[in-house]
């Protein structure tokens, strides 16, 4: 019998196949877009494997030696390397197994974990410990309106002074992931725009190249779009009404709202944890990985938004990221991400956040992922008045009240 060549030559070779085979086929076939490296942004280069040409162009992406060679297409029965990935264990020795400190995340976070009801401590500890957001650094835009009128907004150039930022800002992260001890990775995402492209350029000089696992330009977390060439005196005239308006729901004349970017920015976040579920970022489970996503001011607001729940009042309350500025989300010992696991209470209220947006990071930051249907408050109170705290109707309230009453005479 032949080796299957593809998914439609496996699934006709094998009329019985596991979930963990074909997740592992998967896996295997989408490992080269999650170790590419984009040459461009960072001052070194990785040679490219053999098995790496004629796939892709060289000169586009380059690889690890741990890619599978082209054409590897392994035969459906469980392999020595699934069953390696997914060894049975109990929830007793899963969490015998667990590192002090390391997040233990429950069933949910592994599709294979969830549909075998088993515990694998590797699935454990799949998800990134940190994803943190940058915004570029400054830009000739930010000093010069202007010069949106001859320039193309994805071509503004960062200033002199935009990449010292940015060199500063990768230093910055660098102290933040290592802080953990010495086992850590990190990938990065990363706008198109040439502001963008260039900040992650200057943040990868603080980065050896064998931490990176790899960089992918991401066009959805790309700058709001505020039309083609922008009229300076018509672009202040613009920005005046989005404030009578609303932030949110303004939609620039050829451009996008701030409700636009929320939904692209919801469609990278699909991507990204099918990225995370099937190990397409090349995690691994022996070391901290670190997500680094190089993007725009609002851009990362609305990802916060997003990922947090955050209503679009509470959205419009937020301040706006200065230049290179970086907001850490840190996974708790609960297994949710939390701005307050690094940041500080203060520095949450200086961003515009709420009382009530900060009890919830400070939820978040020590919760159980199981606990959020009887615990997690989904900003209940900003929906509704008085929300009751019992299913009794105000008529047995009254009743109960009044047979204590005649018990008592």
């Amino acid at each position: 019998m032949h080796e299957p060549s593809g998914l439609v030559d496996a699934v006709s070779a094998h009329t019985v196949f596991p979930l963990a085979a074909i997740c592992e086929l998967l896996h295997s076939t989408h490992r080269l877009a999650a170790e590419g490296l984009l040459l461009g942004c960072f001052p070194w280069r990785l040679p490219a494997t053999d098995c790496q040409r004629g796939r892709i162009p060289a000169a586009c992406f380059a690889t690890s030696s741990s890619m599978a060679p082209a054409g590897d297409h392994r035969s459906l029965p469980m392999s020595h390397a699934t069953a390696a990935r997914h060894p049975v264990a109990t929830p007793q020795e899963a969490g015998a197994e667990e590192e002090p400190g390391r997040a233990s995340v429950d069933l949910g976070d592994c599709r294979f974990c969830e549909m075998t009801r088993q515990h694998h401590p590797q699935c454990a500890r799949r998800l990134p410990k940190r994803i943190i957001l940058v915004r570029h650094g400054e830009s000739q835009g930010n000093l010069d309106m202007s010069a949106y009128t001859t320039t193309p907004d994805y071509r503004i150039p960062l200033t002199a002074l935009g990449a010292e930022q940015a060199r500063a800002a990768g230093r910055g992260i660098l102290d933040v992931v290592a802080s953990g001890g010495g086992n850590w990775k990190v990938y990065f995402y990363v706008s198109p725009y040439a502001r963008t492209r260039a900040t992650l350029r200057e943040i990868g000089r603080a980065f050896p190249r064998e931490r990176v696992i790899g960089a992918r330009e991401e066009c959805r977390v790309r700058e709001q779009d505020f039309g083609n060439f922008q009229v300076e005196e018509r672009m202040r005239a613009v920005k005046e009404t989005r404030q009578r308006f609303g932030r949110f729901f303004f939609r620039f004349p050829e451009g996008e709202s701030a409700a636009d970017v929320f939904d692209r920015v919801a469609s990278f976040l699909e991507s990204l944890w099918r990225d995370i579920d099937m190990g397409r970022l090349g995690q691994d489970p022996s070391c901290e990985t670190n997500l680094v996503i190089v993007s725009h001011g609002l851009t990362s607001r609305v990802f916060l938004m997003k990922w947090f729940k955050w209503t679009v009042d509470q959205f419009e309350r937020l301040n706006n990221f200065e230049n290179c500025e970086f907001r850490v989300m840190q996974l708790g010992p609960g297994g949710e991400y939390s701005l307050l696991v690094h940041h500080t209470k203060e520095e949450l209220e200086q961003w515009g956040m709420s009382p009530e947006m900060i009890a919830d990071q400070q939820w978040r930051a020590s919760a159980n992922r199981r606990s959020w249907a009887e615990e997690c408050s989904s900003f209940i109170d900003s929906f509704f008045e008085d929300p009751k705290d019992s299913e009794s109707s105000s008529e047995e309230e009254e009743e109960e009240v009044n047979g204590r009453i005649n018990d008592l005479e």
